[in-house]
């Protein structure tokens, strides 16, 4: 029994390693081919309707509350329609080809194939068994779909469930902070590690109009400077939101040990390292550029 004392934010940077490749399937092209041949074809589309399938054929109010950042008008243009196109049950399907397909192109057959996989996959499911699922509809969404017999589609899986785990958690947090869905991606964005503005108005359907107003907002509430970067007051609420979202969060890597969290970052890091060496992720995709 290990006696390791598990550091406040070792839960939020295993988070981030397993995260980091459970996140690149959302650029792979495989998704696009698989989603396209079953008639669902828009990039929007694909990510509304990979990311809701476990959720049943929702429509665009959930996917809009559960998804938080993305503005409605732009998800009811794309939800429930691909729901005629594509049953949930396909999508589910389509997504697990297309991981299984840019998994094996980004980290190779040996990798996939490693003890160390098979290792990651054990100790990230190991580390789910904690999540609940009061609260969390897009974990508990989830958290009912078989855990998948290949190892690195299990680790994939296990992935998923303490992603989403986290961020419901986190949406809770930021409804309490007071910050909707823009203003979120606002403060996110000027902390250097948030998705550039480009890709903002190109995913998540707002203008530049509605970001600039975001900005006024944020600036009336003392979060912004005049050159749109956090002030002291912003940097501290982006620091409370982290840290009460690890507090929300801290039950799957309690229940792992610190021990077993070193181990997933570690195995779970060197797998996202190989992916994004590999290309997963466009060049511009974060920054405040």
């Amino acid at each position: 029994m290990t006696t390791a004392v598990l550091e406040p934010r070792a839960g939020r940077r295993c988070h981030n390693a397993l995260n980091s490749l459970h996140a690149t399937h959302y650029f792979a092209p495989e998704l696009g081919r698989e989603l396209g041949a079953l008639g669902v074809t828009d990039p929007r589309a694909v990510n509304f309707a990979v990311r809701s399938a476990a959720l049943g054929p929702v429509g665009a109010g959930t996917v809009a509350a559960t998804f938080y950042n993305y503005k409605y008008e732009l998800v009811a243009r794309h939800v429930p329609a691909a729901w005629e196109k594509a049953s949930p049950d396909a999508v589910l399907a389509a997504r697990a080809r297309a991981v299984d397909a840019s998994l094996r192109r980004l980290l190779g057959a040996e990798a996939l194939a490693s003890a160390e996989m098979a290792e990651a996959a054990g100790l990230a499911l190991r580390a789910a068994e904690a999540c609940t699922r009061a609260g969390r509809p897009l974990y508990a969404g989830h958290a009912d779909l078989p855990v998948p017999d290949e190892p690195h589609l299990a680790y994939w899986h296990a992935a998923t469930l303490l992603r989403e785990h986290r961020g419901d958690g986190h949406l809770a947090v930021l409804v309490a902070a007071g910050l909707d869905g823009l203003e979120a991606v606002v403060t996110h964005t000027a902390t250097g590690r948030g998705m550039a503005p480009k890709w903002v108005f190109a995913t998540r359907g707002w203008t530049p109009q509605e970001w600039d107003a975001a900005v006024d907002r944020l600036r009336a509430r003392g979060l912004l400077d005049a050159d749109g970067a956090l002030t002291a007051e912003g940097v501290a609420l982006r620091e409370e939101i982290e840290a009460e979202t690890d507090r929300l969060n801290r039950a799957p890597y309690e229940h792992l040990g610190a021990e077993g969290v070193a181990r997933l970052t570690e195995l779970g890091a060197g797998f996202a390292r190989a992916a994004i060496g590999a290309g997963a992720f466009p060049a511009d995709l974060f920054g405040t550029g």
